[in-house]
């Protein structure tokens, strides 16, 4: 029943201000799940809302299953109840006055499936959601996190060709939200569901989507697997936004490759990785991640290899982040461990490995929100 998606084109322009979204098109193939990732604002919902057909595109194709769902260019426009798709919603949106049961047979009952199907199909996706031994129970009777798996379990029920979720666990406190946010990759993957998904959260981004889409007002800015979003982002945005927060200013003095030697501070040389954009003379700044920085030495010559001053540290049990002075700024460096190897004041060794360097044209500032 799974069915690939593909948006060609999506833009949705509301009364004023500039587009929701503008000019968008990704393809999600079936049984894949891409997580739309961005800050509020950037038009991931908009795109989702727009797939599900309960916002009504300014121009551009959306397909379910190369079905033309969506093309207001040509006149068509298929109602939501019509495009087979399962929708998890923030909120929790179940029917307060249904047992777990009852709000999962639903959508089975208004299509009319037999009784004994309804039973069949009904304890089928409750054992998925892990939700078998509530199938009685008063559906205010449980927590959040297991109303989200009954609101779940309804959208799976009918074996919709396309699951939505918007922002599913962001009404849940810390504890549920990880237990729910490992769960469901594995409910998704074993029904083979064709899955979009969107939030602001980049780890639930990274746990759950085979691939993240990042978007920047309105813009989808890179679509790529996971380890490819966090160790070749597309631009200075999508590395600060996943978490690349130390930035150096520095000068490309050459290019080689894919790589570069950057004049960081006066008399202070260290070799990045380049986009393609980028040319020698170019002002850029460079983007680490605070887990990439590595700290104290092995003896070996390596290739930008520093000398840092500790300014501060914060403990926080099981890592501490290091507030290093270098290169005429100020980075984090993140260690793990239960213990503070460097005193504030000390010297300490510091390595930022070339392939972790990102040097990014300075002209594109971070956009951070």
């Amino acid at each position: 029943m799974s069915a690939e998606l593909k948006v060609e084109h999506l833009r949705k322009i509301f009364s004023v201000g500039r587009p929701a979204v503008d000019d968008v098109s990704f393809r999600v193939a079936t049984g894949e799940i891409v997580v739309l990732l961005g800050p509020s604002g950037c038009g991931k919902t908009t795109t989702l809302r727009c797939v599900a057909g309960l916002e009504t595109p300014t121009s551009g194709v959306i397909s379910i299953g190369g079905a033309v769902v969506s093309a207001p260019e040509r006149g068509v426009l298929v109602p939501p109840r019509l495009r087979n798709i399962g929708m998890v919603f923030q909120s929790y949106a179940v029917w307060p006055h249904m047992t777990v049961r009852q709000n999962v047979a639903y959508p089975l009952r208004q299509r009319k499936v037999t009784r004994a199907e309804i039973v069949r199909k009904v304890d089928e996706v409750l054992e998925l959601v892990g939700l078998a031994e509530y199938a009685e129970r008063p559906v205010v009777a449980l927590s959040g996190g297991q109303m989200q798996r009954v609101a779940l379990a309804r959208s799976l029920v009918y074996q919709p060709q396309l699951l939505l979720l918007d922002e599913p666990l962001s009404n849940l406190d810390a504890k549920l939200r990880l237990r729910l946010r490992d769960d469901l990759r594995r409910i998704i993957k074993q029904t083979g569901v064709t899955a979009l998904y969107v939030t602001h959260d980049q780890a639930e981004a990274v746990v759950l989507g085979d691939r993240i889409g990042v978007m920047r007002d309105g813009k989808l800015l890179q679509l790529a697997a996971p380890d490819e979003i966090y160790n070749r982002p597309t631009d200075l945005f999508v590395a600060n936004f996943t978490g690349a927060s130390n930035l150096l200013a520095g000068r490309v003095l050459e290019r080689n490759g894919e790589f570069g030697t950057v004049e960081a501070a006066p008399g202070h040389r260290l070799t990045a990785w380049l986009p393609a954009s980028v040319a020698a003379g170019e002002a850029v700044n460079i983007a680490v991640r605070p887990e990439n920085v590595r700290l104290g030495g092995n003896g070996a010559v390596e290739a930008n290899r520093f000398t840092a001053r500790v300014a501060g540290h914060r403990y926080h049990g099981t890592q501490t982040v290091y507030e290093l002075a270098m290169l005429g700024g100020q980075i984090e460096a993140l260690e793990l461990g239960t213990s503070v190897r460097y005193p504030v004041g000390s010297d300490v060794e510091v390595v930022l490995p070339p392939a972790l360097c990102w040097a990014y044209p300075a002209r594109e500032g971070t956009g951070a929100e």
